[in-house]
């Protein structure tokens, strides 16, 4: 008795170990998922940042305000920020177009360490803003699971011949960041930096200081959404299918999502960047797209999709263990396009529409317009095929015909690595055999035969010379 009390004990904590491991994976799995944001400042330092601007001068205003985002961004997870600054090495005149300094790396909880550096910064020089952000893209070392977002700051534009609007593009293009945030101090120049990404006017303390904390909730907050892929009646009953977002500007792939109801019988709700535009791929056969979906930050987005199916199944009249893997080409109707390669022990699913279909067999059946009903199973049976066995009594040469309105329409040549026998499977129907052995060397010999193929039923055929 106390044996077995031993071993239940045992086996309990086995099984209470087992089940706390699982646990802990699932959390780290969950942990692992949530993406690191990393938010690079790119600080103007140029000598314009000394003016006069409402309550005290750009640079100290710039300080204090930052320097208070910086204390709201204590200790959040997640989170990793860093520091650049242009025009502050070098004094204008004379004009130095390579003024710019990562003085702050990626670090977590660095709050503190930013607020130091920028209290010692001086403006001094230029505007270097391309070349400011094409230095920018190397401080963000290659890491999966990122978010990379530059928050320019500045109080003027490009004064060095770059072009930010062709630097920014090309670092969103190779996926290095997300759309950068402009912040124009002073004045507004949204003319100028639209193309480089989301612009926000400056022009009192009070718009800076709402505008940090905009530029921080868009990049640190993701936005829920749900694909509502609607049937032919507009309800959103279509599911389990997946569906991938790609990056609307650079066309790089973003995310994967089996479509799923949820417990409520909805479609399940998305968490996603709501700083991209996205082209939605919904994989159906044929695919769905949805093109620019923009998310509204903050907000829970319905994004709707027409794409209403039904069922096509292929059968045979009657069993024939050799016609498990006959196969057919779908495609569109008039359309040459290949969308799928469907078996005959499948029930697949199709957009609503006329398909036309390619049989696979000997010969190649044809059957056009077939139309694909929503939440209908259309069902296209084919007649049952004989089995024809072909003898040779020597290697050769040949092929098979199918005969038709008095013309022979080619389907097979005989292989050379089945030299006496041939086992043909063929739809019912005439055919006739052309055949010269590989020893003979005139065309006379050649052996012609014509033969009826039955359904369900088996014709033996012998290649013999008379």
């Amino acid at each position: 008795m106390k044996l077995k009390i031993k071993y239940f004990f045992v086996a309990f904590l086995i099984l209470l170990s087992v089940n706390s491991f699982a646990q802990s994976h699932q959390k780290s799995k969950k942990k692992q998922d949530i993406p690191v944001t990393r938010i690079l400042f790119v600080f103007d330092a140029s000598q314009s940042m000394y003016a006069r601007w409402q309550s005290d001068i750009k640079i100290n205003i710039a300080r204090k305000l930052l320097s208070n985002l910086l204390d709201s961004l204590r200790n959040v997870d997640n989170l990793e920020l860093a520091l650049r600054v242009y025009g502050h090495q070098h004094l204008y005149p004379p004009q130095v177009c390579n003024d710019t300094k990562l003085e702050v790396p990626f670090a977590k909880n660095n709050s503190d360490r930013i607020k130091h550096r920028l209290k010692s910064i001086k403006p001094r020089g230029t505007t270097p803003i391309a070349f400011a952000l094409g230095k920018a893209g190397g401080d963000f070392t290659p890491r999966p699971n990122c978010r990379n977002i530059i928050v320019l700051i500045t109080d003027g534009i490009e004064e060095c011949n770059g072009d930010p609007c062709a630097v920014s593009n090309d670092l969103q293009k190779r996926g290095i960041v997300l759309k950068p945030f402009i912040i124009g101090i002073g004045r507004n120049f949204k003319d100028v930096f639209d193309c480089v990404g989301t612009y926000f006017d400056a022009s009192s303390e009070e718009q800076f200081s709402n505008a940090l904390d905009v530029v921080i909730s868009q990049a640190l907050n993701s936005t829920s959404c749900q694909i509502n892929l609607l049937d032919e009646s507009r309800k959103p009953t279509e599911t389990n299918v997946n569906m991938t977002f790609y990056d609307n500007f650079s066309g790089l792939e973003k995310h994967n999502f089996m479509h799923t109801m949820n417990s409520k019988g909805l479609p399940d709700t998305l968490v996603i960047d709501p700083l991209l535009a996205y082209d939605i791929v919904v994989h159906t056969v044929p695919p769905v797209f949805a093109d620019s979906v923009r998310l509204n930050p903050g907000k829970h987005t319905v994004v709707p999709i027409s794409a209403p199916q039904g069922f096509l199944q292929l059968k045979i009249d009657g069993t024939l263990n050799s016609l498990k893997n006959l196969q057919c080409i779908v495609r569109k109707s008039n359309d040459m396009k290949t969308l799928n390669v469907q078996g005959f022990i499948n029930k697949d699913k199709y957009i609503c529409g006329l398909y036309d279909i390619e049989v696979l067999s000997l010969p190649r059946i044809y059957i056009n317009d077939v139309e694909i009903s929503q939440s209908k199973t259309t069902i296209v049976e084919i007649p049952m095929p004989g089995i024809a066995v072909i003898k040779k009594s020597t290697k050769g040469y040949g092929s098979l015909y199918h005969v038709s309105e008095n013309k022979l329409n080619w389907i097979y040549n005989f292989q050379s690595s089945n030299p006496y026998q041939e086992n043909l499977i063929l739809q019912p129907g005439t055919y006739k055999v052309v055949f010269r052995s590989k020893y003979t060397d005139r065309s006379f010999y050649t052996i012609e035969k014509t033969f009826t193929v039955t359904s369900g039923k088996t014709t033996n055929l012998k290649l013999f010379s008379n």
